[in-house]
């Protein structure tokens, strides 16, 4: 098993910041529970079925393609989020993914501790997606610097991080579906409890 994350490297990233430790602890918490890892050391990842989608329409997917592969693999191409699974689960979804195409299925799962979407590689400073995922696969420091490349691409997310806007930090990192999830309330406890 990989080793966890220490205290020092939650300092040092609440430092880059300008947030508090606690804020960082949060994410963690929320995203994946604490672990990024697997026991036999994968990353954490959660295969997006309507990502999928829209990255190979991006990729220049035909909708006849589309079309096809909605009935034939809805479990892995579907206009709806869904179809999540046991870890082993959604790592097969990426594996058959990868199968249809590899770029566009890489960007269309979350890695990782913060659960980073593969499609943020730009954003978050890698060359290119399979950067990212090489990354993910290395140690619990990368997913936690993916993180803080992440908050500090936004302007508007790393603002709600500091000011604890646990609403627009949960809209703006999960997207605007975030409270069928409750991500802002969890977050606000998890931040809660570890600034006690």
């Amino acid at each position: 098993m990989k080793p966890a994350l220490i205290p020092a490297d939650f300092e040092l990233a609440a430092a880059s910041l300008r947030v508090p430790v606690a804020a960082i602890r949060a994410f963690a918490e929320v995203e994946s529970r604490g672990t990024g890892f697997l026991p036999d050391d994968r990353p954490v990842i959660l295969f997006e079925r309507h990502i999928f989608r829209r990255q190979l329409i991006s990729h220049g997917a035909t909708l006849a393609f589309i079309a096809d592969l909605d009935k034939s693999r809805p479990d892995i191409c579907n206009e709806k989020a869904g179809g999540y699974g046991s870890s082993n689960k959604e790592w097969q979804r990426l594996d058959d993914a990868v199968k249809i195409h590899r770029v566009a299925a890489l960007e269309s799962a979350s890695y990782g501790a913060f659960q980073v979407m593969g499609f943020n590689w730009i954003r978050c400073g890698y060359p290119h997606v399979q950067e990212l995922v090489n990354a993910m696969f290395r140690s619990s420091y990368d997913h936690l610097d993916s993180f803080v490349r992440f908050i500090q691409s936004d302007a508007k997310l790393l603002k709600a991080l500091r000011a604890q806007d646990w609403p627009t930090c949960a809209r703006l990192y999960n997207g605007s579906n975030y409270s069928i999830n409750q991500y802002d309330t969890r977050l606000a406890k998890a931040f809660e409890r570890y600034n006690k």
